[in-house]
């Protein structure tokens, strides 16, 4: 309350901004729970996305065997990524990552000497990256718009617990130190007036006695 003018100028710019933040306030509202659907949405795509990687890793699994063979490459450059591609999309004004595609090393090998599970195994190999891959960015999905909802989260907050609220109150205690300047006014000039009265009645009197004693009958009576 220390900046607080009791004024009306100031009871008029506290009414203005107290309409603003109203105004203003919904319109956060509306971009939290925005954002908080997103955040449910994306939290759910996630866990998909770890459970398909899951479903891709036991069926690798299958393999473990078969993996002690030896064979005239390595396996795991069969996986290797070239490139990832995204998209963004705006989503209540921030950049949201989407997976595209997913591009491989370019890897070769020998048909005739390699063994016939090699050519599955390298799909689910590449299969279980790309699972990885799309774990990675609806991870990030999820940051971005946490971050983002907390941000908004706090503005809300402020907004809802201290910033109308403090504008409501000083528009309270402007009102009533407004209200009582106006009553001491009125109570003042109560007091004036009935001063002045009484002045007039005084020297009303004060004439009437002097007209009775320049009366003939008191100078008669001398």
């Amino acid at each position: 309350m220390a900046d607080v003018k009791f004024t009306k100028n100031e009871l008029r710019g506290q009414q203005i901004r107290l309409a603003e933040l109203k105004k203003f306030l919904p319109t956060l509202q509306l971009k939290k729970a925005m954002l908080q659907a997103e955040v449910n949405e994306a939290r759910a795509e996630l866990r998909q996305c770890e459970q398909h990687y899951v479903k891709r890793h036991s069926a690798i699994g299958s393999y473990s065997a078969l993996l002690n063979e030896k064979t005239s490459f390595d396996l795991t450059k069969a996986a290797k990524v070239k490139e990832v591609r995204k998209r963004h999309e705006n989503i209540a004004g921030i950049e949201i990552p989407y997976f595209e595609s997913i591009t491989f090393q370019e890897f070769s090998y020998n048909l005739f000497d390699t063994p016939a599970w090699v050519d599955s195994l390298i799909e689910g190999l590449q299969g279980l990256m790309e699972a990885s891959v799309r774990i990675q960015i609806a991870q990030e999905k999820i940051n971005a718009l946490g971050v983002e909802l907390r941000n908004v989260s706090i503005k809300v907050n402020l907004f809802e617990k201290i910033l109308i609220p403090r504008a409501e109150l000083n528009i309270r205690k402007i009102k009533v130190f407004l209200g009582d300047q106006q009553l001491a006014a009125v109570s003042q000039a109560k007091v004036a007036k009935q001063k002045i009265e009484m002045r007039k009645q005084h020297a009303a009197k004060q004439r009437m006695l002097q007209v009775n004693q320049l009366s003939p009958e008191n100078s008669h009576a001398d």
